[in-house]
């Protein structure tokens, strides 16, 4: 493991060249990850920087991540967007995956909407439907907050009470409610990946008490939280982990199911947004 002196002094570095290039710095900050990625589109975009410009940023190996960091306004609000994210099932680390969150913290960021893609156990979630995530469950095995604390950054000991954030939760069914779109609300299950689960591991999870399974999402919300940022997140469910019938599923299809939803997911994030600023 890196050791943390140096660790510091990187994301430092990368927040240093972000805040020179981009000049000021909102307070928000969109992960455009599978489901969101369209998203992007709709960013008047000011300026932006590759992953592979900024030292310390994980570079990407997921096709359908872009792997750029944009500055610019959505619904007529100032936003920063990591488009893409890295996962540990590409062999990195959880705190060379979350380096980013560690940047986005040092420059001042106050909320962080986060996206991704997920298998539904639950049985009345379908195919292409949203759920925003109420708690998670962390089976990674690995953690980002391991090692020494760096006391500037947040506690020892982080609390983990309400990771995402009962206010901004409200605000998202107001949001949702307001655009006439409909979300779930549960609890996502991480695991490290790239396999999918087989039918005794739905089960296992299922009775676990998780929702929804997925690769990504719970070091960066790990990270957020220890640095004090309010965490919205949301899962796009891409197909139904049923154990009793279960059918393989492919990449094609995970992306196909994901693009069906990339239009309420937007529309509804952009209803957001506005309201992280007033």
């Amino acid at each position: 493991m890196q050791p943390i002196e140096q660790y510091v002094d990187a994301v430092n570095t990368a927040a240093s060249l972000l805040r020179e290039r981009f000049g000021s710095i909102p307070e928000t900050a969109i992960i455009l990850g599978t489901g969101l990625d369209a998203l992007a589109s709709s960013i008047m975009v000011e300026d932006q920087v590759e992953y592979t410009s900024i030292p310390g940023f994980p570079e990407l190996t997921v096709k359908s991540h872009q792997g750029n960091i944009i500055k610019g306004t959505l619904a007529g609000a100032s936003v920063l967007a990591l488009n893409g994210r890295a996962h540990l099932y590409e062999g990195y680390s959880a705190r060379e995956v979350t380096f980013p969150i560690r940047v986005l913290g040092v420059l001042g960021i106050k909320n962080l909407i986060i996206s991704n893609a997920c298998g539904g156990m639950n049985p009345s979630f379908a195919a292409g439907d949203i759920m925003l995530i109420e708690d998670h469950i962390n089976l990674m095995g690995s953690n980002p907050l391991e090692g020494p604390n760096h006391d500037n950054w947040g506690p020892r000991f982080p609390d983990m009470s309400d990771p995402y954030d009962k206010a901004l939760r409200h605000m998202a069914r107001e949001a949702a409610s307001d655009e006439g779109i409909t979300i779930h609300e549960g609890v996502y299950v991480s695991v490290v990946g790239p396999n999918l689960e087989t039918r005794a591991e739905y089960r296992m999870l299922g009775r676990m008490g998780a929702d929804v399974v997925g690769m990504s999402t719970v070091p960066e919300v790990l990270v957020a939280r220890h640095m004090g940022i309010g965490v919205m997140a949301f899962s796009v469910i891409t197909d139904e982990c049923d154990p009793d019938n279960l059918a393989p599923i492919s990449i094609e299809d995970v992306l196909a199911a994901a693009a069906r939803a990339s239009d309420p997911l937007g529309r509804l994030i952009q209803r957001i947004v506005p309201r992280l600023q007033g």
